[in-house]
């Protein structure tokens, strides 16, 4: 069962308004058994609505709408849905006490007839009364085609298509049952990991259909596969993840839909042991310790941290040589250290984790390279550390090494 979404809006367009509507929608649609054959946006224009109304039906079955719905004079999605069924706009009794009982209980302005004219629906529609607003939802079906109409506003459009859309969908058609099972793997490109998979991924059944989504870090492998038999579709599933585990045995994880996220692996287990952790950041500015602090229950393991930025916080504050610093650079294996060392003392905690490098645009206080990172790892008895080239823009050279500090530190705790 194929389903197409219209979003509608000149705001969509320009990047004034974020579309998380479709994918509400397309998910929603996605766990009953529908698939998303194509989502488009489309600004409030007469001939664009008629010609997107007719491209979907004829390569769907199910088309959802969402927007124009307003009472102004570009809102024209309701008049042009009554054209495209060759209908006439009447007014719903139902819609507009709706309307009326709003304005009593929220709504101190006068009730004007734009207002009122929101009660207008096609006649061959089915209303989907809209609780939380004025504009109603509204089902039309054409031959074996469903074409349903709703408000753009997102917690509106939410509830509709919770409470009215999906039931009434699923008595009308009879959907495949589909299963998506996406497991998450971290410290392995995507080109690596593709490589230890390779014989597995070329061996897939013809139903299964395997998906990379990398992102930085980390890689999500999602496995789908439906049909009317939901136990078979389970099977084929359970079947190749078997076999796919113990190829990306250290990389692996969890499942996505249970998985954790590292830090919060990492936070688990420190609880669960009893251990502590203090960090010392410079070019990440925080951010390490913040994948911690912004999860409930940090203290029971989070002794501490420092951003010491500037050389001579490094110096003041850690307690870094300035012999050491002059010999090596402030980016180096051996501040690093250093800097890991001195902070898992100061805050007496089992593990102690630094970060120094150059993030760009300009060098700073190091001639390294922009890009170059220097991650340690202390604990009482010792220490380690790696280097890394991490790219030239920003924003990604900080967020790789928060990533692959975290990396490092959850390796170490393994080792203890």
């Amino acid at each position: 069962m194929l389903a197409e979404i219209i979003t509608i809006g000149d705001e969509l367009l320009i990047g004034q308004v974020i579309d998380t509507n479709s994918a509400f929608i397309a998910e929603t649609l996605n766990s009953i058994g529908a698939s998303i054959y194509q989502i488009t946006s489309i600004q409030d224009d007469r001939e664009h609505l008629l010609q997107a109304f007719k491209d979907a039906e004829s390569r769907v079955d199910i088309i959802i709408i969402t927007g124009g719905l307003g009472p102004t004079k570009d809102d024209i999605t309701k008049k042009t849905i009554a054209e495209y069924f060759e209908d006439t706009l009447v007014r719903d009794a139902s819609v507009t006490k709706n309307i009326e009982d709003i304005w009593k209980k929220y709504v101190r302005q006068t009730l004007l007839q734009v207002n009122k004219d929101q009660a207008l629906v096609p006649s061959k529609a089915e209303v989907l009364m809209n609780e939380l607003g004025t504009a109603p939802g509204m089902w039309l079906d054409k031959g074996d085609k469903t074409f349903i109409s709703l408000p753009g506003v997102p917690f509106e459009m939410k509830k509709l298509m919770v409470n009215k859309v999906i039931p009434k969908l699923k008595e009308k058609y009879k959907f495949p049952f589909i299963l998506h099972k996406t497991l998450l793997t971290y410290g392995l490109g995507e080109s690596t990991l593709a490589k230890r998979i390779e014989a597995w991924e070329d061996a897939l059944p013809s139903d299964i259909k395997l998906a990379y989504m990398p992102n930085l870090g980390s890689v999500r492998l999602r496995l789908s596969s439906k049909g009317l038999d939901e136990q078979k579709v389970r099977k084929g599933i359970d079947a190749e993840i078997k076999k796919v585990l113990p190829l990306i045995e250290g990389a692996f994880v969890g499942f996505e839909d249970e998985a954790e996220s590292l830090e919060l692996i990492i936070a688990n287990r420190l609880t669960e042991s009893g251990k502590t952790l203090a960090i010392a950041e410079s070019c990440t500015g925080g951010d390490l310790a913040g994948q911690f602090t912004q999860n409930a229950g940090a203290s029971n393991y989070f002794n501490g941290g420092v951003v010491t930025y500037a050389t001579e916080s490094k110096i003041k504050v850690l307690g870094v040589a300035k012999t050491l610093i002059e010999k090596h650079s402030v980016v180096s294996k051996e501040v690093a250290e250093a800097m890991a060392q001195n902070v898992r003392e100061l805050y007496d905690a089992d593990y102690g984790i630094a970060t120094t490098g150059n993030a760009g645009p300009s060098k700073g206080d190091s001639d390294v390279e922009i890009g170059t990172v220097f991650i340690a790892v202390a604990t009482k008895n010792t220490v380690v550390s790696e280097a890394f080239m991490l790219g030239s823009a920003r924003k990604r050279v900080i967020k790789k090494a928060v990533n692959k500090a975290l990396e490092m530190l959850e390796k170490e705790i393994l080792k203890n």
